[in-house]
């Protein structure tokens, strides 16, 4: 149902911001602006989690009890693939296998990965929520990550020289 895709939602971004915050933490030698860089996306992050815990929070009750309209549980089982197949930041062993010992183009790699993810993830999200119930800031929430995506991308360059 919409509250069971919201908590997924929540705990991807939590996770998300997670990563982050861990990455700049374990990188004594990382230049300033790199540090800065990665706690900004940790932030956002949290934004993005805030936004899906007030959707959450706003849901009806009768959208917490029962799911979508969607005869053959498509949206459903999409967003469990999703979620098993391919958690993006929604995996906390993304942050646990972080040592130390990663360069930054390594760790923006990792977070380009993880941000592809979640954006198929919330591309199916976006589908189970209603127009009323907040479809245009999942939509938003969609084109933040994408600006994520490419800002990672936009570093990765610089990291590698390029």
């Amino acid at each position: 149902n919409a509250d069971e895709a919201f908590a997924m939602a929540e705990r991807i971004e939590q996770n998300g911001a997670d990563f982050y915050r861990k990455a700049a933490a374990i990188q004594p030698a990382a230049k300033a602006a790199n540090i800065a860089f990665l706690r900004g996306l940790a932030e956002m992050e949290e934004q993005h989690r805030a936004a899906f815990a007030a959707m959450r929070a706003a849901l009806p009750q009768r959208l917490r009890e029962e799911t979508a309209f969607d005869p053959y549980l498509e949206a459903s089982l999409y967003l469990n693939a999703m979620a098993d197949a391919h958690p993006g930041e929604g995996s906390p062993s993304a942050a646990a296998a972080l040592t130390g010992q990663e360069s930054m183009a390594e760790i923006l790699r990792t977070a380009i990965g993880l941000e592809e993810k979640s954006i198929l993830f919330y591309l199916g999200l976006k589908e189970l929520v209603p127009q009323k119930l907040g479809k245009a800031r999942v939509e938003t929430i969609i084109a933040e990550e994408k600006s994520h995506l490419a800002a990672l991308a936009a570093e990765l360059r610089q990291a590698q020289g390029g």
